[in-house]
């Protein structure tokens, strides 16, 4: 019987690690694995027992989101004790698949763009900083609050890339044009977004308009694919979106780019990475949850396999700078914001969507924290004279 199966395994696990988690069934039974438990689940019946019989980040994942499963207490301690149940008990410790099966053209990519950018613009506003900056903020002490960290994640780009007044610069994947209006802005650049987001490229415009940057700024709805072009940037920026590109496509989107690109132009590449180096996933089921729920068909490259296709495409590496524990920090940020205004968020999503988005937040929080995922900032050049660099010799031009 499950129930007992189960039973038997919770009893072992309380000798071994003291959780602080109770267990509540259907049927009114409890199991308390610590004398002070901070977290509730609830199990509404047996079928959701058998998630709890092999436990992984992804089947109990799924049990919350499809409601056979409720969770009462904070969720990022909800999220560690799942993740130490799958540890424990689960008997997978790695979704370690091969991910070359995918299969990205512009049809499927912008779907699954859409499925994701596409929520409700007014969602996204609740717990993004007032910018709206989808991606890893840079923080100087760990103290920043998230307004600050991604003011400062901005100019860390622009500086790295050596931003001139009246350069072309173009981001790849914009978001909701943050990048675009600080680099115009600021460093007084003509700046094009590009992203594949009808929700984005809407207020992105719109945001652009209203700053009265309309004649140095603007955002596409567009493929990275069909951009025309050859040398028509001097500098480029990629964050937060070539996870979406594919693995057996990066020959193509390092191709773009290094088309794009002028002599002795600068790109930097910004994005997330597999800490494996076959490319594969890691982290108790996490990246099958966020495969099914949060990134259709995302795919995490290794470093190595980045700077190798960089090279191969023709773009010279100079450096890369790994952000990791930047991510889970702002990653916290994130899932504390949305926390604070659940009955918000609901309206504006329901409530499946919104246990995905507590659940990816949290949990992505959480794989930065134990190095299941990394993330880095690749910063290339393509070259004009071999003997000569448009870089400094040091970079303590980033930091001036």
């Amino acid at each position: 019987m499950i129930e007992s199966r189960v039973e038997k395994k919770l009893a072992e696990l309380k000798q071994k690690a003291a959780l602080p988690l109770t267990i509540e069934l259907w049927n009114g039974r409890r199991f308390l694995l610590s004398d002070n438990p901070s977290v509730t689940l609830r199990v509404s019946d047996v079928a959701a027992l058998r998630d709890l019989a092999n436990p992984s980040l992804a089947n109990l994942g799924e049990a919350y989101v499809e409601g056979r499963i409720d969770v009462e207490g904070p969720i990022d301690e909800a999220l560690r004790t799942a993740a130490a149940l799958s540890e424990h008990l689960g008997t997978s410790k790695d979704g370690k698949r091969p991910h070359f099966w995918n299969v990205h053209n512009r049809t499927r990519d912008a779907k699954a763009i859409r499925y994701h950018y596409d929520v409700s613009n007014d969602f996204y506003a609740l717990w993004l900083d007032r910018r709206m900056v989808y991606s890893c903020a840079y923080f100087k002490t760990g103290d920043e609050s998230i307004d600050q960290a991604q003011e400062q994640k901005l100019d860390h780009i622009c500086r790295k890339l050596r931003l001139s007044p009246g350069e072309r610069f173009l981001d790849i994947g914009c978001g909701w044009g943050a990048l675009v209006m600080h680099a115009a802005e600021r460093y007084g650049v003509q700046a094009t977004g590009i992203t594949l987001s009808e929700n984005q490229h809407a207020l992105a415009n719109e945001r652009i308009r209203a700053a009265g940057l309309q004649d140095r700024c603007q955002v596409l709805l567009q493929d990275y694919r069909d951009l025309p072009g050859e040398g028509v940037f001097d500098k480029i920026a990629s964050v937060g979106m070539f996870e979406h590109v594919g693995l057996k496509n990066l020959p193509t989107y390092f191709g773009a780019i290094r088309r794009w690109l002028a002599p002795g132009g600068i790109a930097m590449n910004h994005g997330l990475t597999s800490i494996d180096p076959e490319s594969r996933s890691v982290g108790l089921g996490a990246g099958e949850f966020i495969e099914k729920y949060v990134f259709p068909h995302g795919e995490l490259p290794h470093l190595s396999l980045v700077v190798k296709e960089m090279g191969a495409a023709g773009l010279e590496v100079m450096d890369a700078e790994t952000l990791r524990l930047h991510y889970a920090k702002t990653l916290s940020h994130w899932s504390q914001r949305l926390e604070a205004n659940l009955d918000a968020a609901r309206a504006h999503c329901g409530d499946k969507r919104l246990r995905i988005w507590r659940v990816y937040l949290a949990g992505c929080a959480h794989a930065f924290e134990r190095n299941w995922v990394t993330i880095q900032q690749v910063l290339a050049v393509k070259p004009e004279n071999p003997a000569r660099n448009p870089l400094p010799w040091t970079r303590d031009y980033i930091y001036r």
